[in-house]
């Protein structure tokens, strides 16, 4: 019963959208936004973890 309302919600959501590709975000910058943050913090991780 409740993953069937889920379900639908989900579906309600995407449908609403109308279709419309007109997002500004630009999914090459995010991603390289993304690796350079998680390129980061494995940085961070390793600097402060020496004595292994």
């Amino acid at each position: 019963m409740y993953l069937s309302s889920v379900t639908t919600a989900l579906t309600t959501l995407a449908e609403s959208e109308g279709g419309e590709h007109g997002s500004t975000l630009n999914a090459y910058a995010i991603g390289a936004g993304a690796l350079g943050a998680l390129l980061l913090l494995l940085w961070i991780t390793t600097r402060l973890n020496r004595d292994r």
